[in-house]
């Protein structure tokens, strides 16, 4: 992998999958606070670490004692895992991935994961969110491969009205389809491997549970 993929370790909840090792191999690591834990899990560490500190306990700080720290305040203007991903792209990074981005107890920070990297996406970065059994992908206007399991789920989550959306392998195919803004109709669609997503206009998210093959 690129020396340019950028590893941010967030906060959330993240299961150790095989998908997850694959798509963080090779990457270089940023941690934000309380996301540290997860570099012990997954036999990494970190190249700085950043944030208020104010979910960080005494051992885990303890354990990683090595890793250069950024300190911010508290009454910060912006997120640890913002401020983690400038850090990554002030280095060089080109892609992204956003570990532990997707559960956890604060849904306002997922919502707000997710919203970011379809920002992020617009200004030309590559990025993946990830809990290890949930992965999400910004889809923006232009098209994207997801290389998914037959018969895992998905769903496309808009943030805007979609308009000239197309979904190719999958068991609800769509072609040039204009999705009014709050529609359900894309949730819980089921792929038949690779799945192809294409949009003419409007911001959305692609959702993936690539260890759930119920099909339903």
């Amino acid at each position: 992998m690129s020396q340019s993929t950028f590893t941010i370790l967030l906060g959330g909840e993240l299961r150790l999958t095989e998908r997850l090792r694959a798509a963080v191999s090779g990457s270089r690591f940023i941690a934000a606070d309380g996301g540290m834990r997860h570099a012990a899990a997954l036999g990494v560490t970190p190249e700085v670490w950043v944030g208020d500190f104010d979910s960080t306990p005494g051992d885990l700080a303890d354990a990683f004692s090595s890793v250069a720290r950024k300190p911010y305040p508290a009454a910060k203007a912006a997120t640890d895992g913002e401020i983690a991903v400038s850090e990554a792209i002030a280095r060089g990074a080109n892609r992204l991935i956003l570990a532990g981005a997707l559960a956890g107890e604060r849904s306002d920070h997922a919502l707000q994961h997710l919203l970011y990297a379809v920002s992020l996406a617009e200004s030309g970065l590559d990025v993946l969110l990830t809990s290890g059994s949930e992965e999400a992908v910004p889809l923006i206007p232009g098209s994207v491969t997801l290389d998914l399991p037959q018969n895992s789920l998905f769903s496309v989550a808009a943030f805007s009205e979609l308009h000239g959306l197309s979904l190719e392998n999958a068991r609800y195919p769509l072609t040039d389809f204009h999705l009014p803004f709050g529609s359900s109709r894309t949730i819980s669609n089921v792929a038949e491997g690779s799945v192809r997503f294409s949009l003419q206009s409007g911001r959305a998210v692609v959702l993936a549970r690539p260890y759930d093959l119920s099909g339903v």
